[in-house]
């Protein structure tokens, strides 16, 4: 009744103490003198609808700190994080992997001692991906509110969830609640490239510092379709990202002397052949149920082939249909995208040699060779040979859908917009969740920010931008959450 209570009032005030966190060793970053009197502050608001106005000036901010990976510079964001806490008597430690670079994690904890085996992990990470700035309308890096929206690079993908993070604890200390479990918040670097510098150094020097049995992190989707919310997605699971060079090699020489052998037209000729090349549908548990409750919203022409999946005799003729969002076709299959050309010095010179760049996704449980293998059947040019940049490393599994966590997110999404159709996924992309999954840590994506598809669509892309009522309704919704999960009833 008293988490009802808290969901329908929005407002949050508590009546039970927060035991203090435990004082973090050889922290970075100090817990700063004692605040002055009350007497001479404004009290800080203990109403989660007041809060998302500071939360806004937050994002802001971190979008004004400009975190392009590269080089990323996460720590001058991280460091901001800090100053956040410090205002509140929050403790947090800053962990440098390169200069410049790393993380910040902060902890509330229940009681006495940490306790992994129930604790929730707040994640979010602190670098972007960069920009064409001709492209854009507004300044990428100034946090422009303009027509009732937010726009900056990074607002969606993933300050946006930071900022929201950053509120959900910050109000969990202000209310003093009386939490069941830990609460961690973590805001990690180098997410964009790969993790070396942000998560994948959190969890091989400092897993003690970020120790959990939950998490909750960026993914997932609220989607909004004519005006109202159509369905929200959880993330679950995630494809695995491996970067593969194509290669042509050929007689170098004049530009005024064509030989056949010209390796920038062997090359063209691959490219042509991979780009149109498609994987085998595969369906697995996520995706499977994730088809299932989208069948029963769409209109019925497309129900009618998203439940022929299941239909052996139809399915190929299914999956040509659903195919045409490519969305739907990448989480259907190995993908393949060519995303990078280099060859040639000069305008009159054959070059020796010419390469492409393939972004390969694979999913969950499948192996790279087998499908360069394919490729090279395909392209059957012995000037052409595939040579993989990075490591596959190691596919991590599903988190489950039947834990009590994706439960209460589950019930909180019923509540927060009723009749709404709850259902996991699996992204086309990669997160910092694979890290946190490989050591049993039941990890889930939710963008909570109510969005129409094609502003979810902007990530990565020109204007990126968030409706500040969504990130307001998103504050909301993950505040919710934490508490249903979090705070003792």
């Amino acid at each position: 009744m008293f988490r009802n209570f808290l969901k329908a009032a929005v407002a949050c005030l508590f009546t039970a103490t927060l035991v203090a966190p435990a004082s973090f060793a050889q922290s970075r970053q100090q817990t700063p003198p004692p605040a002055q009197p009350a007497a001479q502050q404004a009290p800080p608001s203990t109403d989660i609808t007041h809060i998302t106005d500071e939360a806004l000036v937050w994002l802001q901010d971190l979008v004004r700190i400009n975190t392009t990976n590269p080089p990323g510079n996460e720590l001058v964001a991280a460091k901001y994080i800090g100053t956040v806490l410090q205002k509140e008597n929050i403790p947090f430690e800053i962990f440098e992997s390169t200069p410049g670079r790393g993380f910040l994690v902060a902890r509330l904890n229940a009681g006495p001692f940490p306790d992994p085996s129930r604790a929730l992990i707040l994640m979010a990470h602190l670098d972007v991906v960069g920009v064409d700035t001709t492209k854009w309308t507004v300044d990428p890096f100034a946090g422009v509110i303009k027509d009732n929206y937010i726009y900056g690079r990074g607002v969606i993908d993933d300050k946006g969830m930071l900022a929201a993070n950053l509120a959900v604890f910050i109000m969990l200390k202000r209310t003093n609640a009386h939490l069941n479990r830990d609460v961690i918040l973590l805001a990690e670097g180098d997410e964009e490239a790969g993790g070396n510098d942000g998560m994948i150094f959190a969890v091989q020097k400092h897993w003690d510092k970020i120790a959990a049995a939950y998490a909750i992190n960026e993914e997932g989707r609220v989607i909004v379709s004519n005006g109202k919310v159509q369905y929200v997605g959880i993330q679950a699971g995630e494809k695995v990202p491996v970067n593969v060079n194509v290669i042509a090699t050929g007689t170098s020489g004049h530009g005024s002397i064509p030989r056949p052998d010209n390796a920038v037209v062997h090359l063209s000729a691959a490219v042509e052949k991979i780009g149109g090349y498609e994987a085998p549908i595969q369906l697995n548990t996520i995706t499977r149920a994730y088809f299932e409750g989208l069948a029963k919203i769409e209109d019925d022409e497309t129900s009618k082939w998203m439940r022929a999946l299941e239909t052996s005799e139809r399915q190929e003729h299914a999956a040509r249909i659903i195919s045409q969002s490519p969305i739907w076709n990448s989480m259907m299959r190995d993908t393949i995208a060519p995303t990078m050309l280099q060859a040639g010095i000069r305008a009159n010179v054959v070059p020796s040699m010419a390469r492409a760049t393939l972004n390969i996704r694979l999913l969950p449980g499948n192996l790279l060779e087998p499908l360069l293998g394919k490729l090279t059947q395909l392209v059957n040019d012995p000037q052409v040979h595939f040579e993989p940049q990075t490591s596959i490393g190691q596919p991590a599994p599903s988190s489950p859908v039947d834990s009590d966590f994706f439960n209460e997110i589950t019930v909180t999404a019923a509540n927060e917009f009723p009749g709404v159709t709850v259902i996991p996924m699996m992204s086309t992309g990669a997160t910092d969740s694979q890290q946190l999954r490989l050591r049993s840590v039941k990890a889930y994506g939710l963008l909570p920010f109510p969005l129409p598809e094609a502003e979810v669509m902007r990530m990565h892309a020109d204007d990126e931008r968030l409706p500040i009522d969504s990130f307001r309704k998103g504050v909301l919704f993950l505040d919710h959450i934490v508490i249903g999960f979090a705070v003792s009833q």
